[in-house]
Formats: structure tokens, C-alpha cells, sequence
């Protein structure tokens, strides 16, 4: 989980896992090489509808990408100098685990 992201919780991540499962169980035995029943399957299609909601823009905006600092990051950790400030990512951790507890909770 990256810091600032909202994190799965416990119902969705046995739904993406039941979905992996099944995912695994119709992938053919070799990868690219489908044959009979499981290439129809694969070809045939099923009908996808999106609501407007995973229309709807993420409420990211451009303020949340600084190309820059990016790159000045990147350039400190290349160069060795890139220190990590251990008490702000503490204080997230803290942060989203009192969300987390207090959803949950709700």
C-alpha cells in the first residue's frame, strides 16, 4: 500500500481473491496457446456496462504529480543522498491506521 492511498478493505480483498482464483481455474495450462472450449470462452466476449461512478474523474489533480520533485528524488537516491524522514512515515502509518480502524468500526 503507498502512502496516502485508501486501503483495501477486508470484504473487497476476498472478493479480488475469489476473482483471482477463478481467473486461474479458466487460464489454459500453457499461456497464449489456447485451444477448444477455452479458446471459444476467450474469444466469445461477455458484455461489460461501467456506471458513471468508474467514469468519474479520480479526484486526482495535477497538483498531486510534481514532475520535478520526482525527479530530484530520484536524483538524491542515484547519488546516495536521499534521506528517509522516519517520523513523517510513522506519523501516515499512524494516520491510516486510525482511519482504517475508525471505517471499520462505522
Amino acid at each position: 500500500m503507498k502512502i496516502g492511498q485508501t486501503p483495501e478493505l477486508p470484504s473487497a480483498a476476498v472478493q479480488a481473491g475469489s476473482a483471482k482464483q477463478q481467473a486461474k481455474a479458466a487460464a489454459p495450462a500453457a499461456p497464449g496457446l489456447a485451444t477448444g472450449a477455452a479458446a471459444a470462452a476467450a474469444t466469445a466476449g461477455v458484455p461489460v456496462s461501467l456506471s458513471r461512478a468508474a467514469l468519474a474523474p479520480t479526484g486526482r489533480t495535477a497538483g498531486d504529480f510534481d514532475a520535478d520533485r520526482v525527479k530530484a528524488v530520484r536524483a538524491a537516491i542515484e547519488r546516495g543522498t536521499f534521506k528517509v524522514d522516519a517520523g513523517a512515515v510513522a506519523d501516515k502509518m499512524l494516520a491510516n491506521a486510525t482511519e482504517i480502524l475508525s471505517r471499520a468500526r462505522s
